[in-house]
């Protein structure tokens, strides 16, 4: 069996603990980790230079809250570990292939394993009937502009495991304000999910029709996330962080009957060590 296939068949739990990892992981670093998970740590990102490798470990927890009718909030603890030098960024799941640029301008290759994404129909009631949606290989690519005022990144990702076959383009913004021992960097990001993303997480086909689970095929939509991360850096390379975010689903993602939540959150918590 290969190991895509072997991801897509976990079961629902264990998916959505690892959902929480992938999160956390991408989440709690410290302000000069890499992540390849959003583009809330652009500048971290883009801040490592030369050919020195750096790694991190550390521990995390926290929740996510997600949007499926019935499913219940998750609360997970959890490791951390980081890598990071000139031309890989490793974060979790994900890994960026960096490109030789000059600042203020940066490329990369993406690839991710997305495992915040599908379930099972014994994962709530409100489930039953329904196919399986498993989580999928996301590649693509990225751009990071550091404008010196804030840092923009542009990311583009299509689902080549063959799940959903759908794309997702995601632009956001964040700018860290040091503040002695503490930073604080808000962020703000526009995620687009084309038609086959939506339909295939969100959708419900013929077959699953039932009372009160109506035949639903929806179109592409943009998600709305907010998001603010506090770091305290306790010595030169241990840190605590705090990260929250809240995401405003898309209208085509809140009329699903499967959905009850019009938004979702995540809150954790982290001590990192870089070495």
């Amino acid at each position: 069996m290969s190991s895509q296939t072997a991801l897509g068949d976990l079961p629902a739990g264990v998916v959505r603990h690892l959902c929480a990892a992938c999160v956390a992981l991408v989440v709690l670093q410290g302000p000069q980790a890499a992540r390849a998970e959003t583009p809330s740590d652009a500048a971290a990102i883009a801040s490592a230079s030369g050919s020195e490798s750096r790694w991190g470990l550390g521990l995390g927890g926290g929740t996510i809250r997600r949007p499926y009718r019935g499913v219940d909030d998750e609360t997970v603890a959890l490791p951390i570990l980081l890598f990071e030098n000139r031309w890989l960024s490793m974060a979790g799941p994900g890994i960026d292939l960096k490109f030789p640029s000059t600042a203020p301008l940066s490329f990369r290759l993406r690839a991710r394993y997305e495992l915040g994404l599908g379930y099972e129909a014994v994962d709530a009631p409100a489930l039953a009937g329904m196919a399986e949606r498993k989580a999928g290989l996301w590649m693509g690519a990225a751009a990071l502009w550091r404008t010196g005022v804030v840092d923009i990144e542009a990311e583009w990702l299509g689902d080549v495991s063959g799940y959903s076959e759908g794309q997702r383009a995601t632009l956001g913004l964040q700018r860290r304000v040091p503040l002695g021992g503490f930073s604080i960097t808000p962020r703000v990001e526009a995620i687009w999910l084309d038609r086959r993303n939506v339909d295939y997480y969100y959708g419900v086909r013929s077959q699953e029709v039932r009372a009160g689970r109506s035949l639903y095929e929806p179109d592409s939509t943009v998600n709305l996330r907010l998001g603010l991360r506090v770091d305290y850096r306790i010595l030169p390379d241990h840190v605590l962080s705090l990260d929250l975010s809240a995401t405003r689903l898309g209208s085509a993602i809140e009329d699903s009957p499967i959905v009850d939540r019009s938004g979702t959150s995540a809150a954790f918590v982290a001590y990192s060590y870089r070495f």
